[in-house]
């Protein structure tokens, strides 16, 4: 619908989630390489999947996230190699990256690894100015439509053992920045990512898995997510979620016929969140193949 009001809440959104400009994911605990180059491959094996998130379901213009990816283990599980595709919407802009990304392994203790990550694409950052109807049609700003490609290339690091897993990334490490007439718009800032995970096996069905993750960019204050869930027969994951203590919120996979997985997140803001009204709901279908003879791993992996 072309109001006003439609303009007016997305300049909210942006004011308030200044850190919000990489996309969101509830379900990142299960499959890290959204968020981190150097998990390519950590599955010894091809793992695939495809997610979709619709963020304050209901609020107009609210952000919708698509994120298609997949990585493969190669070298005898030295090295992995895996492509991203994202499409990012929030109101009348819209982001829609590729990536290839690499990542190598190296021993570093008794069960221990370190792997390193590298990615490289391109962002295209689009808007879509003709769908508002505005109190100053002259206003510069919103004077065309643009669409506008940048490179983009990312690094991260991860220490993998059989019972944790500690990781740092920044995934698109260029800041990207626009002139339309006399402004000057900064599309994206660089995002810093921590993230830290465990397994408590409780018995020989049931094991504890809590985790961190931890969001940096300049001029915002430093998000904190906190997960907790329970595996049960390696093959169900339940767990819950809050981030900054603002927004609650569960998630399930399952795992079916060894190979495919189904993931379901909800979360519900709080007062102090923007869109406290609406609700997160966001849905991944994964697979999970031994395609090489020297992959060894399928299903829900511990990390």
């Amino acid at each position: 619908m072309k109001t006003i009001l439609t303009l007016l809440g997305m300049c909210l959104v942006a004011t308030v989630a200044l850190g919000q400009q990489d996309p969101l994911y509830t379900q990142y605990i299960n499959n890290p390489f959204v968020l981190n180059p150097a998990y390519a491959g950590i599955t010894s094996n091809l793992n695939a999947s495809l997610s979709y998130r619709k963020q304050w379901a209901g609020f107009e213009g609210s952000p919708t996230t698509i994120n298609a990816n997949g990585h493969l283990s190669l070298q005898d599980n030295t090295m992995g190699a895996g492509l991203m595709i994202v499409s990012d919407k929030i109101g009348v802009t819209s982001t829609h990256e590729v990536y290839g990304s690499y990542a190598y392994r190296i021993s570093v203790g008794e069960a221990k690894e370190l792997s390193f990550g590298l990615q490289g694409g391109i962002i295209n950052f689009r808007t879509k100015n003709g769908s508002l109807t505005l109190q100053d049609p002259a206003d510069p700003a919103f004077a065309s439509e643009t669409s506008e490609s940048k490179p983009s290339i990312g690094v991260g690091v991860l220490l993998t053992a059989d019972r944790f897993l500690i990781g740092l990334s920044v995934p698109r490490m260029l800041s990207t920045r626009t002139a339309v007439g006399k402004t000057d718009f900064t599309h994206y800032t660089q995002h810093v990512y921590a993230m830290g995970s465990a397994v408590f096996f409780l018995n020989e069905r049931i094991r504890f898995k809590p985790s961190v993750l931890a969001k940096m960019v300049q001029g915002a204050p430093a998000s904190f997510d906190v997960n907790a869930a329970l595996i049960l027969h390696e093959k169900y994951t339940a767990g819950i979620v809050t981030r900054n203590l603002s927004a609650y919120g569960v998630f399930m996979q399952a795992l079916v016929k060894d190979s495919f997985r189904l993931g379901y997140a909800m979360e519900i803001p709080t007062g102090r969140s923007v869109g406290s009204r609406f609700s997160t709901h966001e849905i991944t279908l994964g697979v999970s193949l031994n395609v090489l003879r020297f992959h060894n791993s399928v299903g829900i992996t511990t990390f």
